[in-house]
C-alpha cells in the first residue's frame, strides 16, 4: 500500500496558507498516515463509503481543530485509500 501524502493546490491558499504550505502538507499527510493505519488495523468488515468516512473522521480528530475544521481532502483520493484497505483484508 502507498503512503498517503497531501498535496495542497497553491492556487486555493490564502497569502498564510501559501506561507506554511510544506509544515501543513506534512501535518496533513501524517494525520492521514497514522489515520490509515489505525483505520487498516482496525478493520474487521465493511463497505469503502464505511471506511473512506472512518478515514475522514480519524484524520481529522488528529488535527488541531481549526486545521481539521478546514480540511477538505480529495474525495476521489480518500476513496482510493479506503479501496486499498478494503481490498487488502
Amino acid at each position: 500500500m502507498s503512503e498517503p501524502h497531501v498535496t495542497l493546490d497553491p492556487d486555493s491558499l490564502g497569502p498564510v496558507e501559501r506561507k506554511l504550505r510544506e509544515p501543513l502538507e506534512e501535518q496533513l499527510s501524517s494525520a492521514l498516515r497514522a489515520a490509515a493505519h489505525r483505520v487498516r488495523k482496525g478493520y474487521s468488515g465493511g463497505s469503502v463509503e464505511e471506511v473512506t468516512a472512518r478515514l475522514l473522521e480519524e484524520t481529522r480528530t488528529g488535527l488541531h481543530p481549526d486545521v481539521a475544521a478546514a480540511f477538505q481532502p480529495d474525495p476521489a483520493e480518500l476513496r482510493r485509500l479506503a479501496e486499498e484497505i478494503v481490498a487488502r483484508t
